[in-house]
């Protein structure tokens, strides 16, 4: 049904005092005589009637519509690109660090708890997060350490330094990531300290991981932590990379292997039920391996670069 004249000025006049002048619904609905209720009802009427239309602008030298393409695509709540200076790896690690960190305290309170694995990408988000004063957060490790302990990338000292630059509470857990066998492993999650501290890192509010391929060069194979051959069994059985050392294949299928039963982390079911994944990986050797965790739904928020932002929507 068409509206009449007066029908027409009534909501143009409204339009203008809530989307021009600034006012808010109840301060409308005491000017005109009407209820908070109807300014609302009049709102969208006006919107369906096209006497409001809202344009958003996407800003200049932004990759805001191609996040939101990934976002559509992959069912991601959001996503984040770059555009690295060089393509290099060096290059795209360090500059990931500080997007993902923007990204990270859109979503942190001060409170709560935060968890994180390791790997060269965290310590870029290690080294790029500002001074807070926030002592009612935590921040927990996924996983045990990995590699060397007096090593950057080691679990535990990227957690810690989380923690002392949030000014927050660690939670580290005092074994290994992988360990020599499943007896060692039981043993170890036996013990309370352990055993506690995986338990808050499952319900953690919020987790930042990195996403990994067994390539020479990684901080994996560098740390000794799995053997060559152990890489190879499960390449063979389809796995094209990790999320805290949980291996998938390329459609994002937990890959079955006995290590899984040497691991000391949360599996790949418990960071699912953490309510805020941010994945952070990029470079062209980390294509195939982040498609996997997007098919997998192991993150919901993702920091990369955009030449892998572009190949995600050409080859979802």
């Amino acid at each position: 049904m068409a509206i009449t004249g007066d029908q027409e000025r009534l909501l143009y006049k409204i339009a203008k005092a809530y989307y021009e002048d600034g006012f808010t619904q109840g301060q409308i609905g005491k000017r005109f005589g009407i209820s908070r209720i109807k300014v609302s009802r009049l709102l969208q009427q006006a919107r369906q009637e096209k006497l409001v239309q809202i344009t958003v602008i996407s800003p200049e030298d932004s990759h805001a519509d191609l996040e939101r393409e990934l976002e559509s695509t992959y069912g991601l709540d959001e996503a984040v690109v770059i555009s690295p200076s060089s393509a290099e790896k060096p290059v795209v690690t360090a500059e990931l660090g500080p997007a993902a960190v923007g990204c990270l305290l859109r979503c942190l309170q001060g409170d709560g708890v935060l968890s994180v694995s390791w790997g060269s990408t965290l310590l870029s988000v290690v080294d790029a997060v500002p001074v807070k004063h926030w002592p009612d957060m935590t921040v927990v490790q996924v996983m045990g350490g990995l590699g060397r302990p007096e090593a950057e990338v080691h679990g535990n000292d990227i957690a810690r330094r989380m923690a002392q630059a949030f000014g927050a509470r660690p939670r580290l857990i005092s074994a290994p990531g992988i360990v020599a066998s499943k007896m060692v492993r039981d043993s170890l999650l036996a013990d309370p300290q352990i055993s506690d501290t995986m338990a808050l890192s499952a319900k953690s509010d919020v987790a930042m991981v990195g996403i990994g391929v067994p390539v020479p060069d990684s901080v994996v194979m560098q740390a000794g932590a799995i053997l060559a051959e152990e890489v190879e069994q499960l390449k063979a059985r389809g796995a094209v990379g990790d999320v805290a050392l949980r291996f998938f294949d390329k459609d994002g299928q937990p890959i079955k292997h006995e290590i899984n039963d040497r691991i000391i982390g949360l599996d790949l079911d418990q960071i699912q039920r953490i309510p805020r994944v941010i994945g952070v990986a990029g470079g062209a050797e980390k294509f195939e391996v982040i498609r996997a965790a997007l098919r997998g739904k192991f993150i919901n928020v993702l920091v990369t670069d955009d030449r892998i932002a572009a190949r995600l929507l050409e080859k979802p």
